[in-house]
């Protein structure tokens, strides 16, 4: 949708004068780091392929320089935020710069960790600027609780974007790669320099970009099954498997049945593991400790 005006959207001069007028200082306490380049915001938007039948949900949207960019190409867009200030303010914002589409606007105040159901039809996607300090618990949660959700795109902390695209073997490779493979096919989307932001921050930001896989992981166990596996195989992931998960299989020797069961090596390490390795090994947990 492009029958907004151009000038629309908020620019460093307009995000700087609302944070004035509302008194807002931007937090490290919560990762506050407010967008003020229009391209990077309509960039983030065409790399999410928003379409215009979408439904999408924004966590964190500050002062609502996405938000606005998300209002031209959306149908519809439902913003989570838990700032009292910030929360107040952004209707008000919307309504002012782009009338049209102010009542394709919803605004939940909430934390997104406590949030369980949002206002309209169920979401498409998810696009957000995330807060750096709780970005992954985030993700994972709004994945969790929104199987609608088929399309993600976040912006987040370059080394995070590193681990959640993560592929086995790799170094970075840990429990948010495995999680977010759980629900999508990840992959990184691009580079955020510095300077789009105020105040800059002193890290680089990455895209990434999540597809819900279509067809739900082929496996017997559950979900909060899988991820106790993956949760103890890297709460030691210098250690063997065999070691690592031996008190979440009750001792070392059961540990290996399990993995043996399983088809995978008691001396292979968790970070050279697939979500459906992990999966597996969730299936053949001994009966006594199940």
């Amino acid at each position: 949708m492009s029958s907004t005006e151009p000038d629309a959207l908020l620019g460093p001069a307009d995000i700087r004068d609302l944070a004035a007028k509302l008194g807002v200082r931007p937090t490290k306490q919560r990762g506050q780091n407010f967008v003020i380049d229009a391209n990077t915001v309509r960039r983030i938007v065409r790399t999410a392929e928003v379409r215009p039948d979408d439904v999408v949900v924004e966590v964190g949207p500050g002062l609502g320089s996405l938000t606005l960019a998300l209002l031209e190409a959306a149908d519809r867009v439902v913003a989570v935020e838990i700032d009292d200030t910030l929360a107040a303010a952004l209707p008000a914002t919307v309504q002012a710069r782009m009338p049209e589409r102010a009542d394709r606007f919803a605004l939940v105040h909430s934390d997104a960790m406590l949030v369980t159901e949002l206002p309209g039809p169920a979401p498409t996607a998810l696009v957000a600027n995330l807060p750096y300090n709780v970005a992954v618990p985030v993700l994972l949660t709004m994945l969790e609780r929104f199987p609608s959700i088929e399309r993600t795109l976040v912006m987040v902390q370059s080394e995070v974007a590193d681990r959640l695209a993560a592929r086995p073997g790799n170094k970075v490779y840990g429990v948010p790669s495995v999680k977010a493979n759980w629900y999508a096919e990840v992959k990184r989307a691009g580079a955020i320099g510095r300077n789009v932001f105020w105040p800059a921050p002193n890290v680089d930001s990455g895209l990434v970009s999540l597809v819900r896989r279509t067809e739900p992981l082929a496996t017997k166990a559950s979900r909060a099954e899988v991820f106790a596996v993956v949760d103890a195989a890297f709460a030691q992931r210098r250690k063997t498997l065999r070691a690592a998960l031996s008190g979440w299989a009750g001792s070392a020797p059961a540990a290996e049945a399990a993995l043996t069961a399983a088809g995978i090596s008691p001396q292979a390490r968790g970070e050279s593991l697939t979500v459906e390795e992990f999966a597996a090994i969730a299936e053949h947990k001994p009966e006594e400790s199940a």
